[in-house]
């Protein structure tokens, strides 16, 4: 398989969209190991690993990551289509951390503040892409991604610490200038979003009453792209500032 032809438009704006990207089967049992995940697994995890809303409702799940070694989401960073795509908007060999899943369940009160991957990652150089599968049709009202198109290509920008829980920090002058190169990213159920490290994205609350918006991600690295591990381990300690100021367990 060839995705070639998506460079372009990344090199470019600094994000891609590839609809329904996995095969009907394989998105189908995504979502099943993820609905055995939630219900079998998640209910014995850290507060490190899972974020809530609402902590006693489980309804309100909105965040997980360092997922545990499972039979299923060991592999999916080895899958083929994933991993072809990443080395062919990157350029060169890439792997992958473990998986995540985000959500904004309805009636969210809090935005996703505009940040760059990279900021938290630490990569260098920043050779890194996120991809973003939907779960769920995303649009405005459900709060769609909003890309800066173009914003990868001029670094990093100042972050600050944020209360939105799962997003340590965000970009601390993002303007108007910012807003009117925005992107939006309507997407339906098997439709992959893919961005650079370092463009800068948000989305707004999740206005709907009942409509969820579910998300799986991965993130990619190339070869060359080498940890700074100083910047790493301030980072580190911030978000630990910041689940500790949430009253979270953080072991």
């Amino acid at each position: 398989m060839s995705y070639s032809e998506y460079k372009p438009a990344f090199d470019r704006d600094g994000f891609v969209v590839v609809r329904q990207f996995l095969d009907d089967d394989d998105f189908r049992e995504l979502n099943s190991q993820l609905d055995r995940y939630i219900r079998k697994v998640v209910p014995t995890l850290p507060d490190s690993s899972i974020f809530y809303q609402v902590r006693d409702r489980p309804e309100t799940l909105k965040q997980m990551q360092h997922f545990p070694p499972d039979p299923f989401f060991d592999g999916c960073p080895c899958h083929p289509k994933w991993v072809a795509l990443a080395e062919a908007l990157l350029g060169e060999p890439a792997t992958a951390q473990g998986p995540e899943w985000f959500n904004k369940p309805p009636g969210t009160v809090h935005p996703t503040p505009p940040h760059q991957d990279n900021f938290y990652l630490n990569r260098r150089p920043p050779s890194v892409v996120t991809m973003w599968l939907a779960l769920d049709p995303v649009a405005e009202e459900n709060g769609c991604l909003r890309y800066v198109a173009g914003s990868h290509k001029h670094g990093l920008r100042p972050h600050s610490l944020t209360e939105v829980l799962g997003f340590s920090k965000g970009i601390t002058d993002y303007g108007d200038g910012d807003k009117a190169r925005e992107r939006l990213i309507r997407l339906e159920p098997n439709d992959l979003a893919v961005h650079h490290g370092e463009t800068i994205h948000r989305a707004d609350p999740n206005r709907s009453p009942d409509r969820q918006r579910r998300a799986f991600a991965q993130v990619f690295y190339g070869v060359s792209a080498k940890i700074n591990e100083a910047a790493l381990a301030r980072h580190s300690d911030d978000v630990r500032q910041q689940h500790e100021g949430m009253g979270l367990d953080v072991e």
